[in-house]
């Protein structure tokens, strides 16, 4: 599968690193505690054992586990992690489809609201999956049009996501369904609710990303319509930190 560069891009403008920097031909970002995707250093280009040496010491220098982003096409790259004993972390599949394909379900406007600053409810719901502060300060970071999902089954609060645009494109992260609401179809409900304000927002595309270990969400996915456009995993070194 060869993964169109613009959803990486995508990826990152919707869900930044705190700083970010090039050494050589390594981009390293410094996460803040945001997680994985705002922590990894990409490359561009050729790569030496002296470059990857030289950014292992920047990252360590940051706090973080030397952890780098491998994408379609970084072969050489990856075989280069692994030779330094590198071990692949967290595979993940990227879902889209186009947004009016889910804007068709107006029931889910009564279940469903798209707000911005986060309620205190949708920090709690985060809080309760582990989504610390670290990560909401990722969303604050975000420019451009974004949004807090909110989802109600049974008239109590029942899931938390964020949304955010970039190049027509909506990407949703944090989707946190709390444990007594699962089973109810109310993340495709948020998912829905995330169509429509892209819609209104100016994109026609939406897209979310997921581990290819979450074998529910996946199939969520896929049974909303979308399609597996692309994937990335990371390499982190074991004891790096």
């Amino acid at each position: 599968m060869n993964t169109d560069p613009k959803y990486y891009a995508v990826a990152e403008a919707t869900w930044p690193a705190a700083q970010k920097h090039e050494l050589g031909p390594i981009t390293l970002r410094n996460g803040m505690g945001g997680g994985s995707r705002v922590s990894a250093a990409t490359v561009r280009g050729q790569v030496t054992t002296g470059d990857l040496s030289a950014a292992e010491a920047a990252m360590r220098e940051m706090g973080q586990a030397p952890l780098f982003m491998v994408r379609d096409g970084e072969d050489a790259l990856d075989a280069m992690l692994d030779e330094s004993g590198y071990i692949v972390k967290d595979p993940v599949n990227l879902w889209s489809c186009p947004a009016a394909q889910l804007s068709d379900a107006a029931s889910t406007l009564e279940t469903t609201y798209s707000i911005w600053d986060p309620l205190e409810i949708q920090r709690e719901i985060w809080a309760s999956a582990g989504f610390g502060l670290q990560r909401l300060a990722v969303m604050d970071r975000v420019k451009g049009a974004k949004t807090a999902l909110l989802g109600r089954k049974d008239d109590k609060p029942a899931g938390a996501g964020f949304c955010a645009i970039h190049d027509g494109v909506a990407m949703v992260h944090a989707l946190e369904i709390l444990p007594f609401q699962r089973r109810k179809g109310m993340a495709g409900e948020m998912m829905q609710q995330a169509a429509f304000w892209a819609l209104e927002n100016g994109a026609d595309t939406l897209a979310v990303l997921c581990t290819k270990g979450n074998e529910g969400a996946n199939g969520l996915y896929g049974s909303l319509g979308m399609t597996s456009v692309g994937q990335y995993h990371y390499r982190i070194l074991p004891n790096g930190d």
